[in-house]
């Protein structure tokens, strides 16, 4: 388990790092095109401005959105319980709960530190689950908390917001007649066309790596949940039984913005492709645990 979690933080550094130098490539090309125009740091201070406020806020909006209710130990001393007693195993503070009154078998955890965060579970998941699944579940959140890893998808998208912003300047300076200098190397039609295509899929190539950070966080909140815990089946058998039921996961409040911070995806459909899901497989997520539970 120790290495499954080692490795999913490696592959997290380097998917970052990743991220960054592509922003950068992406703020160069976009200046280039533009003449030498420096627009790229303003276009970085107002996305960074709007992350610092979601950063503030972020957690009340997402729990309001969800139409998350707080509560008490006396209004579901089971699940209340299970948070306090793995406060206590993380050795982290106790989060404040909530629960969503939803059919669906879902979970999630917001918050920006673990000093500020909170659990929430849906009633589907309370009525579902054993007492074992169900501590498996909250061990996972519990772990997105321990991990910081609400800092980590704010830097992600604030990378994916800068390279969005930058990519609309250059493409509407453009259209309207914009662009680098008739010496300059963007005179060049080939360059311009390879440069241009660039610029329009880089927002898709963002995307694609945002996802790709949110699901190597959902691995390692498995295995840090798995660690908790002592017991990988017991959230192996909450992953079965939200993929035998059709749907299990889909929650009747649609919302696409705080989807990649659910326990498994809680939107309708199943997408095209896995490349542009922000949650891992479940079944790929079952066999990870049931490796780490028989120690291979």
């Amino acid at each position: 388990m120790y290495n499954e979690i080692d490795a999913n933080k490696r592959k997290s550094a380097i998917i970052m790092i990743a991220f960054a130098g592509f922003a950068s490539a992406i703020a160069y090309v976009g200046g280039w095109y533009l003449g030498g125009r420096s627009f790229a740091p303003f276009a970085i201070i107002a996305a960074l401005i709007y992350v610092v406020i979601s950063y503030y806020a972020g957690a009340k909006m997402t729990l309001a959105l969800n139409s998350a209710k707080e509560i008490a130990k006396k209004d579901n001393p089971r699940l209340y319980r299970i948070v306090e007693n793995l406060a206590i195993t993380d050795g982290i503070p106790m989060p404040k709960v909530y629960v969503i009154n939803d059919p669906a078998m879902n979970a999630f955890a917001t918050g920006r530190d673990p000093s500020h965060s909170a659990v929430c579970a849906t009633t589907g998941l309370l009525d579902a689950l054993d007492d074992t699944e169900l501590q498996g579940v909250m061990a996972h959140e519990m772990g997105h908390v321990k991990n910081y890893d609400i800092r980590v998808s704010l830097v992600a998208f604030a990378l994916a917001s800068i390279i969005g912003i930058i990519s609309d300047i250059v493409i509407r300076t453009l259209f309207w007649g914009g662009g680098s200098d008739d010496d300059g190397p963007g005179s060049n039609p080939v360059v311009m066309v390879i440069g241009i295509v660039a610029i329009v899929l880089s927002p898709i190539v963002a995307a694609i790596i945002q996802m790709a950070i949110s699901r190597n966080r959902e691995y390692l909140a498995d295995a840090t949940g798995a660690l908790t815990t002592r017991y990988p089946e017991g959230l192996a058998r909450a992953l079965e039984k939200i993929s035998a039921k059709t749907d299990g996961s889909t929650m009747k409040r649609q919302n696409s913005s705080t989807a990649h911070l659910f326990f498994a995806n809680p939107l309708k459909g199943k997408s095209v492709s896995n490349l542009f899901s922000t949650h891992p497989p479940i079944d790929e997520r079952i066999k990870r645990l049931r490796t780490m539970g028989s120690g291979s």
